[in-house]
């Protein structure tokens, strides 16, 4: 297809999706599909329902019941692409929607969006104002610039009758301009008044109106609900609607969306048209006129120092009690972080290669700037709970209650700490500043303490993050870069895992049912073999007077796993695929560190070492992400 062909395709769709005609046609098309003529809340509600949504149960998924507790959560496939580690906060966007749509108080209440910068509300919004301009186009009356429903030319004592024939409920009146195209146009037949549909539009100002922070010097009332024309009182008497211009944040809103950016920046007389709004479904109109009915989704939002100051003087009241307040906090899921910063390098032309856990490097610094200190657990361990992990302890997992620590924190968990903004720069820097084209943990971890020292903060609050990075974070990536020189170095790292551990299961099971094993080539038959059980258990500190407990858990879990049609191997049990790993670990321990820390290497411990290099790259680094990685942990992993 070449460029004409395109454009005028795309022209002639456009203009079979075009409808005009009269108020009588329009009836018709009602009288078929009553849901044309939905108010906003209820578009919006379809509109997000229309994608879909996924309901996990607790009882059927264990990370949900983990980070959850008993809690159904509702994944809305219509945020799913772009926010991540909020779903609470989702759902309660979407229940205000739910419950506007059934005409609920809601329907007369201002969405506010409050929480940290960088935290999503501006995004959020964004979302909404797009999944408008995509919406299926809407039934109004022509040259209304208001764009307001069609139904509202049916005279009041008539709409009963309508109701009850259309199945519709009909609300509002009609604008000042269009009652004057109806007297004097077309003579009152309201029947006849040509009826268009119309789309919604952001660059358009159509159905979309956003109200920025206004300096307070500035402030007119004219940027909610436009103003007369001064340059046509001459030409008009002072309450001739023709002298109207209709052009306010509320008059372009109608029947879609009004905005308020950083809305308490403003002054509270400024604001008070938001009550008449929300409470009254009507906005003043400019000079004279009587008040206008208004149809559409009010969504502000600012940050939590503006709502605390709004909020503290009682002469606000109105306002307030017309407010829907949701919380918007930063997300404290490291698993849920990650897909956050991949998701925004993935919008970026950075060509550059970036190591494997690199990204969980960065978002494991965000999450436990944002957690609150703890009494129960230290902050990589609530950082893992609150991901859903399991945390081993001497052989068994560790209770700790994820809502009492949330309980702990309090409400303001997550209100407070590193943005994603501050992250994402850290990344572009450590890929801008790349001279080999390529980032690693260490490189994102030098980013970020450089960007912290660069950072206003507190100094408290600086030494704190700093320490995060030097030693929490840097301790976890040690642990993890062992492992994952220790998979690399055994080649078949998971038949070996998995061997063990069904040698581990056959001598367990023996000793639990106090019975013998029969050795699979000689048909012999032999006792548990404690020795290897043990040199297996003493590696997550199973001491010998406890080994037979975890005996006991383990064949247990197993058979429940088995009896519920699940399969099992080395990872099912945490506690025991831990201890396996770090017996492998500790097998090639001695082997590692002689190759990695080996300048000369003899031809066994190069070919060794090339097949460990060779490995690593098939699991996602380049040449020289190896070369520098591998460094590292020669000088920082096994110290004599």
């Amino acid at each position: 297809m070449n460029f004409k062909d395109l454009i005028e395709n795309d022209r002639e769709q456009q203009k079979k999706n075009k409808f005009e005609g009269t108020l009588l046609d329009y009836l018709e098309i009602v009288k078929t599909n009553p849901d044309i003529a939905k108010l906003a809340h209820k578009r919006m509600y379809d509109i997000i329902l229309e994608s879909g949504y996924e309901i996990l149960r607790p009882e059927e998924n264990q990370r949900i019941r983990k980070i959850y507790g008993n809690e159904v959560i509702k994944k809305y496939n219509f945020f799913k692409d772009d926010f991540f580690g909020i779903d609470k906060i989702l759902m309660k966007i979407v229940n205000y929607f739910n419950a506007a749509a059934m005409k609920g108080e809601e329907a007369r209440q201002v969405l506010y969006l409050v929480g940290p910068v960088g935290a999503g509300k501006s995004s959020l919004v964004e979302i909404l104002k797009k999944a408008l301009e995509s919406a299926p186009p809407i039934y109004s009356l022509k040259g209304c610039p208001m764009a307001e429903e069609p139904l509202h030319l049916i005279p009041k004592h008539l709409r009963k009758d309508f109701e009850e024939y259309l199945g519709v409920q009909i609300e509002g009146d009609l604008c000042p301009i269009c009652k004057y195209k109806l007297k004097n146009e077309y003579n009152g037949e309201y029947e006849k008044f040509p009826v268009v549909t119309s789309t919604f539009s952001i660059r358009s100002r159509k159905g979309i109106g956003v109200v920025p922070p206004v300096d307070p010097n500035n402030q007119d009332t004219s940027i909610l609900t436009g103003s007369v024309d001064i340059s046509k009182m001459d030409l008009y008497p002072e309450d001739d609607p023709r002298i109207f211009s209709l052009n306010g944040a509320f008059n372009v809103g109608n029947r879609g969306m009004v905005e308020f950016i950083e809305v308490f920046k403003n002054d509270v007389e400024y604001l008070h048209t938001i009550i008449t709004a929300t409470q009254e479904k009507s906005i003043p109109s400019p000079g004279k006129g009587a008040m206008l009915y208004f149809d559409g989704i009010i969504v502000a939002h600012s940050n939590e120092a503006e709502w605390n100051r709004f909020k503290s003087d009682h002469t606000n009241e109105a306002i307030l009690d017309r407010i829907v307040k949701v919380e918007v906090p930063y997300c404290l899921e490291l698993n849920e972080e990650m897909k956050i910063y991949e998701k925004i390098l993935k919008k970026s032309n950075f060509s550059a290669h970036i190591s494997p856990h690199t990204i969980e490097t960065a978002a494991m610094f965000a999450v436990l700037s944002r957690l609150s200190p703890s009494a129960k657990a230290d902050p990589m361990t609530k950082l893992k709970i609150y991901n859903g992990d399991e945390i081993v302890e001497k052989g068994t997992t560790k209770k700790i209650d994820i809502s009492e620590l949330r309980e702990e924190a309090g409400m303001r968990e997550g209100m407070t700490g590193i943005s994603t903004r501050f992250i994402i720069k850290a990344i572009d820097n450590a890929l801008s500043n790349s001279e080999h084209n390529c980032i690693n943990p260490l490189s994102i971890m030098e980013s970020i303490i450089k960007s912290l020292k660069e950072l206003d903060i507190a100094e408290e609050d600086k030494k704190r993050y700093i320490a995060f990075v030097q030693d929490s974070i840097r301790k976890e990536y040690n642990k993890v870069l062992e492992k994952e020189i220790t998979k690399a170095f055994i080649h078949s790292f998971r038949e070996q895992a998995e061997s063990l551990f069904n040698n581990y299961i056959d001598n367990a099971e023996a000793f639990v049912n106090k019975s013998r094993l029969k050795d699979k080539s000689t048909g012999e038959e032999l006792n548990p073999d404690e020795k290897f059980m043990r040199s297996i258990e003493e590696q997550i500190g199973v001491s010998e007077s406890s080994s037979k407990g975890f005996r006991t858990d383990v064949t247990s879990y197993m058979f429940y796993v088995v009896r519920n049609g699940g399969t099992i191997d080395y990872s099912s049990y945490e506690p025991l695929r831990e201890a396996i790993e770090k017996k492998l670990m500790a097998s090639v321990r001695d082997l590692s560190r002689i190759i990695t820390k080996s300048r000369v290497r003899d031809k066994d411990q190069e070919s060794k070492y090339n097949t460990m290099v060779e490995e690593m790259k098939a699991n996602g680094y380049c040449e020289h992400c190896c070369d520098v990685i591998l460094k590292y942990a020669a000088n920082n992993l096994w110290k004599d």
